[in-house]
């Protein structure tokens, strides 16, 4: 779940990009940091899902982190931003990502390394 994450954060990067190159932000220096804050967040939880299916032990830290990261951009995307249909998915997603990792067989499996 954590790959397919990181493969949509990248292709929001992309997107991001794209809207970037082919409108007129009012800020083109923050367009660009937001595709490069994207981008960094999508690779990081890329390598961390990575070590997800490796069951590398430092992996469920920084999985953790950023799942705890896109639930409050999910929340304030939802209710205070006004944009529940993109915004609850989100939040969903998250607390799915962080129950799988808290399941019993998934910290079984990661003491057993």
């Amino acid at each position: 779940m954590a790959a397919v994450e990181a493969g949509l954060l990248l292709a929001g990067a992309l997107v991001l990009l794209w809207l970037t190159i082919t409108s007129d932000p009012d800020s083109v220096g923050r367009a660009l940091a937001e595709v490069v804050y994207v981008g960094f967040f999508g690779v990081a939880l890329a390598v961390a899902a990575a070590g997800l299916r490796r069951l590398a032990g430092w992996s469920r830290g920084p999985v953790v982190v950023l799942q705890l990261l896109l639930g409050l951009f999910g929340y304030s995307t939802a209710f205070p931003g006004g944009q529940p249909l993109l915004g609850i998915p989100l939040v969903v997603l998250a607390v799915a990502e962080l129950y799988l990792l808290a399941t019993p067989e998934a910290r079984l499996a990661f003491l057993e390394r």
